[in-house]
């Protein structure tokens, strides 16, 4: 592959840089101030849609989808193009994805609803997500069985005449309390007795349906994030046959394929907030002093910002391997990347931030600064789509069979 950007990824960079420069860092305290003036964690900020707007302006609206439509502003980035702008996005997480139509959940819900969805389910949702009118949520983990296996999940989609009826519980489903969120994708069991990876479908459930109930949004490491993470009841939920995606038994096949570009989306975004942390930690460096000298010139504080740089372009490397393998190769093929690059991104940022909080001191751990969400954030990733261990558990298996087959024929 080549690593030098395509002229493409350069002039969307240019832009990128420009509007968050312009227009989406001097946001952050309007943003803040707008959220503590509400009282409410999942208050919709009117900075938001005013960043939205410009974005839209520019031509800076739905960069992540492959397909290129210029009715809804997606100018049919490849992977790799999108890449280095998913970074500058993760550089203000709270706000550039969503400014941009670029933010999880909704992205890889956008996805599942064009591959999967009927006419009907994309006129009615995912027309208004690529117009950024309305937020959409993911339930798939549960509760009261480990979901990193999404196999176990239990929630029941019973058939009833042309209907399914819904009975279980989830939680941790993300922008479910947004204050836009208008639709559900969910994951159940159609088929308790089929084989164990076709037993699981999946559906488009309104988040209004009679029978669901929020039960409550889940503190992250003591954070309530605007968007929100919910725990939901579904108590003889009905929807209609064709909520259906895909066909019955199509559930855990679509979760793959969703999770596929999710996972390097997120990827992407940790490098953004890898190189914000250090670029905060070296200007809190140079601007404090202790016992005589700045903090920047004592030697472990060098080693420190030394060994962020290698680590930083170590895993961009690693991170642009994989976005050309899925395009080149598609994700499938790409699996072994994607999982590996899943658990090294953010254990490189968590690294970077966390020294990043020891040189800030006491203003590290306060919200004076984005170090302590940004840990909080990345923390909460290394188990999200995918614990760390899933996934190194897929790498294992692959390396156990290259030396198995190697040995098989020495033979």
């Amino acid at each position: 592959m080549h690593f030098e950007l395509s002229d493409t990824a350069k002039e969307y960079q240019e832009k990128v840089l420009a509007f968050m420069d312009e227009h989406v860092y001097p946001a952050e305290s309007v943003y803040h101030a707008q959220m503590a003036e509400s009282g409410n964690a999942n208050h919709h900020p009117a900075i938001l849609e005013e960043l939205k707007t410009e974005a839209k302006k520019r031509g800076l609206w739905n960069l992540f989808h492959p397909h290129k439509d210029e009715a809804w502003g997606s100018p049919g980035l490849s992977n790799l193009d999108y890449a280095p702008l998913a970074e500058i996005m993760g550089r203000s997480p709270y706000l550039a994805p969503e400014a941009m139509n670029c933010n999880a959940p909704d992205t890889g819900n956008m996805e599942v609803l064009q591959l999967f969805g009927t006419e009907e389910h994309k006129e009615k949702y995912l027309k208004p997500l690529l117009n950024g009118e309305i937020a959409s949520a993911f339930c798939m983990t549960e509760p009261a069985v480990a979901s990193s296996d999404a196999t176990n999940v239990e929630l029941r989609m019973d058939a009833d005449g042309d209907e399914y009826v819904l009975n279980g519980r989830k939680w941790f489903a993300s922008n479910a309390l947004h204050a836009n969120c208008k639709v559900l994708i969910v994951m159940g069991k159609t088929n308790f007795e089929a084989e164990t990876h076709r037993q699981q479908s999946m559906m488009v459930v309104p988040i209004d349906a009679p029978g669901v109930t929020i039960v409550r949004g889940l503190p992250v490491f003591g954070y309530m994030d605007r968007e929100g993470h919910a725990e939901i009841l579904f108590e003889d939920v009905r929807v209609p046959k064709t909520a259906l995606l895909a066909g019955e038994g199509d559930g855990f096949m679509i979760s793959q394929a969703r999770l596929g570009p999710g996972r390097i989306h997120h990827a992407m975004r940790s490098i953004g907030m890898a190189e914000r942390a250090l670029d905060l930690m070296i200007s809190r460096a140079q601007s404090r002093t202790t016992f005589g000298q700045p903090v920047a010139m004592r030697s472990n504080i060098q080693d420190w910002i030394a060994e962020a740089r290698i680590e930083i372009e170590a895993t961009r490397l690693l991170v642009f391997k994989t976005a050309y393998l899925m395009d080149t190769v598609g994700n499938q093929k790409a699996r072994i990347e994607i999982a590996a690059i899943k658990i090294k991104a953010p254990e490189m940022a968590l690294k970077i931030i966390d020294r990043a909080i020891q040189v800030h001191g006491g203003g590290g751990v306060t919200d004076d600064f984005p170090l302590a969400s940004f840990y909080a954030h990345q923390r909460t990733l290394r188990i999200a789509d995918g614990p760390d261990e899933v996934h190194k558990r897929t790498l294992a298996r692959v390396e156990l069979r290259r030396m198995e087959s190697q040995t098989a024929a020495r033979v």
